[in-house]
């Protein structure tokens, strides 16, 4: 493994609702990693600060308004063919449906529930150090 390869900036939201309930979406066939929950968000593209790649992301992706909020933490995740930095923050849905182009199934999870689900390598780092 090349230790020089580009590293890919994404940025993802952590929603809560008023349950407490964590929002992750399942990967669609079509995509890389198909059938890994994730937590939503994007890549971050050039010129771009994570703040308004993640509103962006969140208007293509789910056809929905965020406003977002805390920093929550981020690591690097060394896949076998591709390394992210993912960075995560807080977001309050302000409005719109979540409607599904790049997943096929949207989910409500419990802290005990986001440990059984087949969440991405990257995800679940994240959560690990900051749970």
């Amino acid at each position: 493994m090349s230790e020089h390869r580009k590293i890919i900036e994404v940025v993802c939201a952590i929603i809560r609702n008023d349950e407490g309930k964590i929002f992750i979406a399942r990967r669609a066939t079509h995509k890389s990693m198909a059938g890994k929950w994730e937590f939503p968000g994007g890549k971050i593209e050039e010129g771009e600060t994570p703040q308004e790649a993640l509103k962006r992301e969140m208007e293509e992706g789910f056809g929905v308004t965020i406003e977002v909020g805390e920093y929550v933490g981020e690591n690097v995740h060394h896949y076998p063919t591709f390394s992210i930095r993912l960075i995560a923050y807080e977001i309050k849905h302000l409005s719109g449906e979540f409607a599904l182009t790049d997943h096929d199934q949207i989910h409500w999870a419990t802290n005990e529930e986001l440990k059984e689900v087949d969440l991405a390598e990257a995800d679940v780092n994240l959560l690990i150090g900051h749970h």
